[in-house]
């Protein structure tokens, strides 16, 4: 997950049930950054896709157009109604120096509908940061830098300093989200129940576990 080279630098690594600090240098490969999209442009493709009856991902399956289509709604929502907190804003406006965050994920992804309008609207608050999005199964080199226990677990947002060194990542669901899906396995609740209990857990959430988490690794770079 964490490639070691000779310079050193803070990366706070939010894995599962806890944040991690290491010290590394992580560099992210150019095709990655060359090819990544705007907010806007990824939900054009979403939206463009979806009207072809296909999703994002090399894999085209029933299952992920009608997750696409419900992701549709919720970032939809989440675009109209989300407010920046005043501690996010805060913590966004003190930073000073260029700063690239990176988004892996893919349209039926549901954790990413319901965090990445979120974080689009942060790094909105700051003109020095650029925030891009990169569609996971068309980066395996770059995804693979970043799994979760072993696996390709998405949404991951990717920051980075001027010269694309890797500062933090965080993912792929806040701490409170985590907390529920191991609660909710550990008293053998359906996948297919909890699934749909977590997006409104996400709903009363109203992202202030994802604002707060944010606020921590912002302020881990100084």
């Amino acid at each position: 997950m964490i490639i070691v080279m000779p310079q050193i630098n803070k990366v706070i690594v939010h894995l599962q049930s806890k944040s991690l600090e290491m010290k590394t240098t992580v560099k992210i490969p150019e095709a990655a950054l060359e090819a990544a999209l705007s907010y806007n442009e990824f939900r054009k493709l979403v939206t463009g896709l979806l009207a072809e009856g296909k999703s994002t991902g090399h894999e085209q399956k029933p299952s992920y157009l009608d997750y696409t289509k419900l992701n549709e709604h919720r970032m939809n929502r989440w675009d109209k109604h989300f407010l920046v907190s005043e501690g996010t804003l805060s913590a966004v406006k003190q930073i000073k120096q260029p700063r690239k965050w990176l988004l892996i994920t893919e349209g039926w992804c549901g954790d990413s509908a319901q965090t990445a309008p979120a974080m689009a609207k942060i790094a909105a608050q700051n003109a020095l940061i650029d925030f891009k999005v990169v569609i996971r199964d068309d980066h395996d080199e770059l995804m693979n830098m970043f799994l979760t226990n072993g696996t390709r677990s998405i949404p991951i947002l990717v920051c980075m300093d001027e010269n694309n060194q890797v500062l933090w990542h965080w993912g792929p669901r806040p701490q409170g989200a985590l907390n529920y899906i191991t609660r909710a396995k550990q008293e053998g609740i359906e996948t297919s129940v909890w699934k749909e209990k977590l997006h409104l857990w996400y709903a009363q959430n109203k992202q202030q576990d994802l604002q707060q988490e944010l606020i921590e690794l912002i302020r881990s770079e100084d």
